[in-house]
Order: C-alpha cells, then sequence, then structure tokens
C-alpha cells in the first residue's frame, strides 16, 4: 500500500498538503471551510497508508478574544475527530520544532510577515514545480508534510 504524508496547518487561513512517499506533491489546497468539507477532503486518501503532521498550536493566538480562541478550539477538534474517524496515525508537532529543522533562524528575530514570507520562500525552494499553488496559506502545510516525510 502506498505511504502518503499529510501536512496540516490548522488555522482557519491555514491549508492541507499531501505528499506521495516519493516526495511528489499529490495536492495542495488552503483550509476547507466546513467540517464535513475537512472530512471530505481528508477521506480522499483513505485507500492509502497515512502518515499525518498536525501542527500543535496548542492555543490561541495573542490578543485573540476568548470566543475566536473557542472557535479555533472547536476547529482543531473537527481536524482531530476527521483525522481519528479515519484512522489515519497521526503526530502533533508545535510550529518552534518544525520550524528548527528547516535552519530558518527564529520566528522571534522577523516579525509575522518576515517569518510567514521565509517559510513561503522555502517551501517554494523544495517545491519549484508548484509556482503559484505556494501561497501563504499552504507553505506551512508544504513544509509540514516534507517534516513527516523526513522523520
Amino acid at each position: 500500500m502506498e505511504r502518503v504524508f499529510i501536512g496540516i496547518d490548522p488555522g482557519l487561513a491555514g491549508g492541507i498538503a499531501v505528499l506521495g512517499e516519493d516526495g511528489e506533491v499529490l495536492d495542495v489546497t488552503k483550509m476547507p471551510g466546513t467540517p464535513l468539507d475537512i472530512l471530505y477532503y481528508l477521506e480522499r486518501w483513505k485507500e492509502k497508508d497515512v502518515v499525518c503532521v498536525l501542527e500543535d498550536v496548542g492555543h490561541g493566538m495573542p490578543g485573540q478574544s476568548s470566543s475566536a480562541t473557542a472557535k479555533f478550539a472547536r476547529h482543531v477538534g473537527h481536524l482531530e475527530m476527521a483525522l481519528l474517524s479515519l484512522g489515519y496515525m497521526t503526530t502533533t508537532v508545535t510550529p518552534q520544532k518544525w520550524q528548527k529543522t528547516f535552519q530558518l533562524g527564529k520566528s522571534s528575530d522577523h516579525s509575522k510577515t518576515e517569518w510567514k514570507n521565509k517559510l513561503k520562500a522555502k517551501a517554494q525552494q523544495l517545491f519549484p514545480s508548484l509556482g503559484k499553488k505556494i501561497t501563504l496559506a499552504t507553505s506551512d502545510a508544504l513544509l509540514l508534510a516534507f517534516y513527516g516525510m523526513h522523520k
């Protein structure tokens, strides 16, 4: 059975990337809009041996309201339940841990925009054939899938 590596940046403005065992990009998409859309998307890979890496952000963003934090937590719960129901082997990894493997320095040394663009540039370097499909929404997911493939 062919193995695939799924990387998920769980933010509402995040994305999902799927790599084959040879590193070929099988698909990349911005985060589906509803819990059922998430399930339908992830279900596409159920005939494969799936290894998923889900970014563990573990909390809301600084300055975020309690209702926004609760909405984000529900969204992550939807992702986790979809992965669990499909029986996908899933590992969570903190941003600090997976980003460190790409040796880009520390996010704290850059503005948020500079850091996100640095991650996007790394994804463009690793997957040059994707062109404009690499966006700020999908670059972290691609890097997470790549990280999972090499761990």
